[in-house]
């Protein structure tokens, strides 16, 4: 009800439109939030956040080259940014480009090592590529860095061997 508020007094008001959007993603309803961060785009096509959340949206709406654009985008602005670097290799391996996805997620390791979510990432790719020693290794650091949050990522070693099993999201 704010942000609609928000729009109505200023409809120039980004973070209204990007608001809306955030709620809308939350409701999975993506065709929405796609519209809403695109609006939100036309008034900051400065903000990376704003390239970020929209390819989600595309992700989840089966835009997958869509949604890879728009992570270019995010990084043509904020190259570091990992969670932009994270949300490729992510989009990647759902389009069974494995190895690129894998780089992508060595890329984001080597500026956030200390990210468990990172590692288990990696051993579910190489468990795809059927590299299983590599997959072991990362799924043991992301234990070993995270080791309260641990179920997934035992259920994923756990599961290791049968190639035909899916892990769980982390």
């Amino acid at each position: 009800c704010m942000f609609r508020n928000a729009i109505q007094c200023d409809s120039r008001h980004y973070n209204a439109w990007f608001g809306i959007g955030s709620i809308y993603t939350k409701q999975e309803k993506f065709a929405l939030a796609e519209y809403h961060f695109r609006r939100a785009l036309q008034i900051n096509p400065q903000s990376s956040v704003l390239y970020c959340h929209l390819s989600l949206a595309l992700y989840e709406n089966k835009k997958f080259d869509e949604a890879l654009g728009m992570l270019k985008l995010a990084a043509h602005l904020e190259p570091r940014n990992p969670q932009v670097w994270f949300q490729r290799a992510t989009i990647l391996m759902s389009m069974d480009k494995n190895d690129e996805a894998l780089q992508e997620l060595l890329d984001v390791q080597a500026h956030s090592p200390k990210e468990a979510q990172v590692y288990f990432w990696m051993g579910k790719v190489c468990k795809k590529l059927g590299r299983i020693d590599e997959a072991l290794r990362y799924f043991t650091f992301a234990l070993d860095l995270d080791p309260k949050d641990n179920t997934q990522i035992k259920n994923a070693l756990e599961r290791l061997e049968q190639a035909d099993v899916e892990e769980e999201s982390f």
